[in-house]
């Protein structure tokens, strides 16, 4: 996939932006679809045009040697971390604190 992403970005120039998209699993349902047919081999309807490649389309560069031996970063990921709303509500139950904030205190009292 990654030789596919740089065959795209030489590209770039030659468009006024360019985009990628990642786009879940769970919402991509036509491709899914497709590789539930491929994968059991089942029977293709005629409205799919279906072209079999015996090879991948961009070919894959060699990897050049590095003399560096230090061990490649560990993936990295973003998580988001939402404060839950509820919070001060529990807490002004609980101990009868109220938050420091005028407005939230005003909100929650």
């Amino acid at each position: 996939m990654d030789n596919y992403c740089k065959k795209v970005c030489k590209l770039e120039n030659k468009f006024s932006g360019l985009e990628f998209h990642h786009v879940v699993h769970d919402n991509n349902v036509a491709a899914d679809v497709l590789s539930k047919m491929g994968s059991t081999r089942a029977e293709i309807p005629a409205s799919i045009f279906v072209h079999e490649l015996r090879k991948p389309s961009i070919p894959e560069q060699a990897t050049p040697a590095t003399t560096n031996t230090k061990p490649p970063e560990p993936n990295r990921e973003i998580m988001m971390i939402e404060v839950d709303w509820r919070s001060p509500f529990i807490d002004y139950i609980k101990e009868q604190k109220l938050p420091s904030d005028k407005d939230q205190a005003e909100q929650v009292s």
